[in-house]
């Protein structure tokens, strides 16, 4: 199962702290479209997860991955920095440690 830096545990809590309390918010990843470099993922800000997403929860960070996003996060870690008003999500395959900017993995 996908885990999370405390790095991007601390990103996706603040992108939701405007959120309601109530609701069912988090970050929803999801495959884009394929390119030469890997697939890129979409993230999206959503108020409750769509039925067949698997559903991580880790440090009050809450996300939910399209079935096919969860298939290729599986073991996978996603750490994420801020700079320049920027946040740069990256997953990395702890089996070689490599990371994939932006999201992508190669494929």
């Amino acid at each position: 199962m996908l885990t999370l830096t405390p790095a991007a545990a601390e990103v996706v809590r603040t992108m939701l702290a405007d959120a309601p309390e109530d609701g069912n918010s988090g970050l929803r990843i999801a495959p884009g479209e394929p390119t030469a470099e890997g697939v890129a993922f979409e993230m999206t800000l959503v108020d409750a997860p769509e039925d067949d997403d698997q559903t991580v929860e880790e440090d009050g960070a809450t996300l939910y991955l399209e079935p096919e996003a969860a298939q290729i996060l599986d073991d996978k870690i996603l750490d994420a920095e801020v700079g320049d008003g920027h946040i740069r999500f990256a997953v990395i395959d702890p089996q070689n440690h490599t990371p994939s900017r932006n999201g992508n993995t190669p494929g």
